[in-house]
């Protein structure tokens, strides 16, 4: 460790913070410290960075804004790679979209209805950012990244900057090629569909106004928690198991919607934890349904 930080001082790397807590960096306001933090401003910082872990062997772990993952409690070993505000843009050109990993998902969303395109109706609510939207298969409303995906730029855990194609990626549900393969999203290129702006932006609005009424966005939160089982929903058989306001420390099941667990207070890692395994335990008890977790638990336990 000591000889990896004292080459990335000496290294165009970034933004560097040593012993950072994360509860900031999450939607949820939780986790402990990272190790180093890493904030690359540009593609070729991020690249010596990855050159440079590789190099000593060291591990990493890659943020976006955070939504979609619990930081344990005693943080993040090794190094958090975050993308800076170089890779927070949006091109488009003709029915193509290009952003950088950084840019909000919500927003994308926004601008490609200004445009009069459609496809990318669905991201209206998801608090995310395009690299994490890509790395997750994000989806809402019978949608998916994989319906509009093109390419993407990943740099490789050796440090290779390689071009993806939709094809390479092995889209599923909540799924992709990334999780399996390590590599941290540049950026990426959407396909989108021309058509009326108007009747685009109301379908829009309809599906950001069904999230503002159905979902505990005023709180701390992290998106679903579970996976939909094949045929059914994870907010309903946690519903009908009675288990609205179960709360467990300053985690609580929102009585708002079922399939999202809120930190209303202090909550910690342990306290979201404890709280998914007694969802699972009922749920699985109670219906036989095994119950997947969406989110991503990252950290030293």
């Amino acid at each position: 460790m000591e000889q990896f930080i004292a080459e990335l001082r000496e290294t165009e790397a970034g933004e560097v913070c040593y012993n950072q807590p994360l509860a900031g960096y999450t939607t949820w306001k939780i986790g402990g410290p990272a190790d180093i933090l890493i904030v690359p401003s540009s593609q070729d910082q991020l690249v010596n960075v990855v050159k440079l872990l590789r190099k000593h062997n060291m591990t990493w772990t890659n943020l976006g804004r955070g939504s979609n993952m619990l930081v344990s409690d005693k943080g993040i070993r090794g190094v958090v790679i975050q993308p800076g505000k170089a890779f927070d843009y949006a091109k488009f050109n003709g029915t193509t979209v290009h952003a950088g990993a950084a840019h909000s998902f919500i927003k994308l969303s926004v601008l490609a209805t200004k445009e009069g395109l459609s496809g990318l109706e669905f991201a209206g609510g998801i608090p995310g950012s395009v690299g994490g939207a890509v790395y997750m298969n994000a989806g809402a409303h019978g949608s998916d990244v994989s319906r509009i995906f093109k390419s993407a730029e990943v740099v490789l855990e050796t440090g290779e900057l390689v071009e993806l194609q939709a094809e390479d990626m092995v889209f599923t549900y909540r799924h992709s090629v990334l999780q399996e393969r390590p590599g941290i999203v540049v950026s990426a290129t959407f396909e989108l569909t021309p058509g009326n702006r108007e009747e685009i932006i109301a379908r829009h609005a309809s599906y950001k106004d069904r999230r503002r009424t159905t979902q505990p966005l005023q709180l701390p939160c992290a998106g679903s928690v579970f996976r939909n089982p094949p045929n059914d929903y994870a907010a309903r058989l946690i519903q009908e198991a009675g288990l609205k306001g179960y709360r467990i420390g300053g985690a609580e099941v929102s009585t708002q919607h079922a399939n999202f667990i809120v930190n209303v207070g202090q909550a910690t890692a342990n306290d979201v934890l404890t709280l998914m395994k007694e969802i699972q335990s009922t749920v699985q008890e109670r219906y036989g349904v095994e119950l997947v977790p969406e989110v991503l638990v990252v950290g030293e336990r």
